[in-house]
């Protein structure tokens, strides 16, 4: 419990790399909003790939970021740092930090929060800001999706993944996403995809020259990388873009380039944690005016697979390493 006398809260703490066991509650000083920031009495933190490899020690969080987990959390303003409006405080939000979501209190930076509407659950908010955030940055920044065009999505039931399908239906685009099992096809079609390819017994790149009578998707938004890459350039029609946001299959790929020039095509790729403070409130007001609309009308949710008790993160991280997960997993703080 928090200590107001002593100003101290409880959080999760990787005393030392290691799998989901290393998560344990501990003490940790209570931060203090400075200026441009506001504090959060944490209700709900996402759970994402990234906080599994910072728990593995693969992903140091960036200079000045909090050592706690936790990219994405939904609560109350209860404390604004200088130049904040007084009148965030007291206000439900849900916020894409760079750290330090796993506690009883969290800093944001107020530009990089977003309201919770009436209807949208704190559970479901806290679930919004990285796959949000994300997928509008690397779909239709980057990737320049437009109405009636085709994507490609690596793994489809992820919370990525969901998120893409449905913004995907919400401007316009046709949705092929790839999926481990028939289990997670079905559901992925469910949700909304075009398409689903179990790429554990069909070759992706024949079927989606099949589903697109061999013409290809304008766009590959990828989290696999490595030999996906030259797999994914195959599936794409002429002047397409391929958007790698995650090298979970590998760093490195073998392109041939004289295809790339015939063809037309681009490569590019970003990971959202690292980018400046003034990138991302740019990003957050982008999709205030465009995407947080459909959240404000209740057409946009994301898929809520399950939610632990902060004290049982370790069970949460142990489901999403087990790859059994349909959307976003939460801690209950």
């Amino acid at each position: 419990m928090d200590d107001i006398s002593t100003g101290t809260m409880t959080a999760i703490h990787v005393a030392e790399p290691g799998g989901p066991e290393v998560l344990a509650p501990c003490a940790w000083p209570r931060p203090r909003p400075g200026p441009g920031e506001v504090l959060i009495a944490v209700a709900f933190a996402g759970v994402n790939r990234p906080d599994v490899m910072q728990r593995k020690g693969l992903y140091p969080p960036p200079p000045g970021a909090s050592p706690i987990l936790g990219l994405e959390v939904s609560g109350v303003v209860i404390a604004t740092g200088e130049g904040v409006d007084p009148a965030m405080q007291g206000r439900p939000v849900c916020a894409l930090v760079t750290g330090g979501g796993y506690a009883q209190f969290c800093l944001a930076k107020a530009a990089h929060c977003l309201p919770v509407p009436e209807g949208l659950s704190l559970a479901e908010a806290a679930a919004m800001p990285e796959t949000l955030f994300t997928v509008w940055h690397n779909v239709f920044e980057r990737g320049w999706a437009r109405d009636g065009e085709t994507v490609l999505v690596h793994g489809g039931t992820s919370g990525i993944g969901t998120m893409a399908i449905a913004l995907g239906a919400l401007f316009g685009l046709r949705t092929i996403v790839t999926c481990g099992s028939q289990g997670k096809c079905s559901r992925a079609l469910e949700l909304g995809a075009s398409h689903a390819i179990n790429y554990s017994s069909t070759d992706f790149v024949e079927e989606v020259a099949r589903i697109t009578s061999g013409r290809g998707v304008e766009l590959v938004l990828d989290m696999v990388a490595g030999d996906y890459v030259a797999r994914n350039l195959k599936c794409l029609t002429e002047d397409g873009r391929h958007v790698t946001i995650a090298v979970q299959g590998g760093t490195k790929a073998e392109v041939n380039f004289a295809v790339l020039t015939m063809r037309r095509l681009t490569l590019t790729g970003s990971t959202l944690r690292p980018r400046s403070d003034e990138f991302k409130a740019l990003l957050a007001q982008e999709i205030a005016a465009n995407a947080w609309p459909f959240v404000e009308s209740g057409q946009l949710r994301p898929v809520m697979d399950a939610v632990f008790l902060m004290a049982d993160a370790a069970k949460a991280h142990a489901r999403m390493e087990a790859g059994e997960h349909v959307g976003k997993i939460v801690l209950e703080i």
